[in-house]
């Protein structure tokens, strides 16, 4: 049973790295063109997968007190890691690791480990109240190979017992992080050793769980037999339950004695997926074992779990962003795939993407300053030089942050081609921040700018939302229809290939045909069906609460991890956006609003004629903002009528 009292459900304790991936799959690490960086490291890895799957989790190690340190320790706090026992090293660098895919048995990797942070990882990092607040400790191989480290982690099992939780040791061995290799052979995952094997034997009986692989159980056994090192294994841990993992297939575990046979074990059987990247697999093994192990499900359930989170992560690109959530590996359990290459499952990724997303979002009241072509046109009626239309920007960025600064549900619509310095300026700074990429009244659709989506994207900070206005009818000409849906289509898989949530604006044309209550709703199915999941839909307001119905019926049954709707405002009068609010604001579906010219429109024309000044034009937007707030937080406060 579980001791009771517990806080946390596990901690992991170890190396902590960056990670930066080659993107260019099949080429030799000398040739990689671009690096794509994930947190990394065995113990952070299985922090982040436990947490993922629902778990309790928390890290030490240590990072250095630069940028790649803190992406660790923000990036591990986005996923719900307990970060206490992250310490920041004054003195040491970030460890990082750079990895490549060549094919799918060669994945060469460079471990960048001098005088690391984690490496100096002490004692002293290790507090007794932190390690008795958790159910389970778990330990890793490679940290066992320095005094320092030893002694820590041989003081974190200690704590752990005395306090009634399990240990749990990962075998995790890298023969170059030994010393037993030397740095170009990072790959390498067994060199035998009369010495590492001497070792890890020692730390055996004091474990709960022990995990590895073949080659690790080898080298924990001392023998190249797998039967015969695994009763050795036993002989040094007589009370724990050791699980070999087998790769394609699965594993087994063994709680009592060694039977004659290893396929006597308890067996989890594999899936059959597609290799495609082994790096991580076992990080999310043991990542899905630790989620039944923890909650003292049957060995078998365990396996299952440890074996589907492992098919997940060698069919992705990454380690710990490969493993999936909970309610990712619940579906999967269910329903399987067709797919043998599991990252071409669409309704799978859309899953892993949805549930993964690590800022939290209950509503955004957004300022929009992103129109390009109406301000534009006010400049050129007024005599002004388009030069003046970055400075105006300037001063609507003034006013909303005089008014959202500080707010968790603060966001800014903003364009880069004449607000680019002022996206940079906004950038984590402002919680929420969409970034326009039509070509502004294009019918059919096009990209301002962009003739290359994914070379576009991959320039804008992930933290930008895509967004995109389509005037579309779900019964316009055919032609026309097709034409818009293609570009959709491109805009959305570009998004997601990018990391960038897509925020999806549709405005029905009144050309094609009418507009009734049930017109929005067939726009947002007809982008569904086809395979288009925006993070966010911008809609006009629908008028009744049968079409706010429909919209929210639509969007339940296709993608009920879709963030919600915005509410746009079409250059309404204030007291008509009002009362738009009033029935948008009791939706649930409806997580807000995103205005523009109800705000800015008024104070832009008094701007550019001259009437104003600066300082009267950052006034009245300031107020505008404000009003409209402070209109959605009363409207949402008040029992529906």
């Amino acid at each position: 049973m579980n001791p009771t009292g517990k806080t946390l459900d596990v901690i992991t304790i170890g190396r902590s790295s960056v990670d930066l991936y080659g993107e260019q799959v099949g080429g030799r690490l000398e040739d990689m063109a671009s690096f794509a960086k994930y947190v990394g490291g065995c113990p952070t890895n299985i922090a982040v997968g436990t947490a993922r799957l629902g778990l309790k989790s928390a890290l030490i190690t240590r990072v250095g007190n630069e940028h790649m340190g803190r992406f660790i320790k923000e990036q591990c706090a986005r996923e719900g890691v307990d970060t206490r026992g992250i310490v920041t090293d004054p003195e040491r660098l970030t460890a990082l690791v750079i990895l490549g895919i060549r094919d799918k048995h060669t994945f060469p990797l460079i471990f960048y480990r001098e005088n690391c942070a984690d490496a100096a990882l002490s004692e002293a990092d290790i507090d007794e109240a932190f390690i008795a607040e958790a159910k389970a400790v778990v330990v890793t191989g490679t940290h066992f190979s320095r005094s320092n480290l030893d002694a820590a982690s041989r003081k974190a099992m200690r704590l752990a017992k005395a306090h009634g939780g399990r240990v749990v040791l990962d075998i995790d061995y890298r023969p170059v992080l030994w010393g037993l290799t030397g740095h170009g052979l990072g790959e390498e995952r067994f060199v035998a050793s009369d010495a590492v094997t001497r070792h890890l034997q020692t730390i055996l009986p004091h474990c709960d769980l022990v995990v590895g692989t073949e080659e690790e159980i080898h080298i924990a056994g001392g023998s190249t037999d797998t039967l015969e090192a695994v009763r050795t294994v036993r002989a040094c841990a007589p009370e724990a339950l050791i699980v070999v993992k087998r790769g394609p297939m699965g594993c087994v575990a063994f709680p009592g004695d060694i039977p004659d046979d290893i396929e006597q074990g308890i067996k989890g059987p594999g899936f059959p997926v597609e290799v495609y990247n082994v790096l991580g697999a076992g990080d999310a093994f043991m990542s899905g074992f630790l989620r039944g192990w923890l909650k003292d499900l049957p060995i078998e359930e365990c396996c299952r779990f440890a074996n589907a989170c492992g098919a997940f992560a060698v069919s992705r690109h990454g380690c710990a962003p490969a493993i999936p959530s909970w309610t990712e590996l619940d579906f999967f359990l269910r329903h399987g795939s067709k797919e043998h290459a599991l990252r071409k499952d669409a309704r799978l990724e859309q899953i892993h993407w949805a549930t993964n997303r690590t800022q939290v979002l209950e509503r955004v009241l957004a300022f929009a300053f992103d129109h390009r072509s109406q301000l534009e046109e006010l400049a050129d009626r007024h005599g002004v030089s388009r030069e003046h239309i970055p400075y105006f920007k300037k001063l609507a960025l003034e006013a909303a942050l005089k008014v959202g600064e500080g707010r968790p549900d603060f966001g800014i619509l903003l364009d880069g081609r004449y607000g680019q310095d002022l996206l940079d300026r906004a950038t984590g700074r402002v919680p929420w921040i969409g970034r326009p990429i039509e070509q502004p009244g294009s019918i059919p659709l096009r990209f301002d700018g962009a003739h290359d989506l994914g070379t576009t994207f991959r320039e804008w900070p992930v933290q930008h939302c895509v967004k995109c206005l389509v005037f579309y009818h779900p019964d316009d000409p055919e032609p026309l229809r097709q034409d818009q849906e293609e570009h959709v289509l491109t805009l959305a898989e570009a998004a997601r290939k990018t990391g960038h949530e897509l925020l999806l604006e549709v405005i029905p044309s009144k050309s094609a045909a009418p507009v009734d209550e049930r017109t929005l709703a067939r726009a947002l199915e007809r982008f569904y069906k086809l395979g288009v999941y925006p993070d966010w839909w911008k809609l006009p307001d629908p008028g009744t609460q049968a079409a706010w119905d429909a919209i929210a019926e639509t969007i339940e049954g296709y993608d009920p991890y879709c963030r919600g709707v915005m509410l746009l405002g079409l250059d309404a009068p204030e007291a008509e956006l009002e009362r738009s609010f009033a029935l948008a604001a009791r939706q649930p579906v409806c997580k807000g609003f995103a205005v523009g010219r109800t705000i800015f429109g008024r104070p832009a024309e008094a701007w550019f004629k001259g009437e104003i000044g600066d300082a009267g034009a950052v006034e009245r937007m300031a107020a505008a903002y404000a009003r409209l707030i402070g209109a959605w937080e009363r409207l949402t406060a008040a029992p529906a009528a």
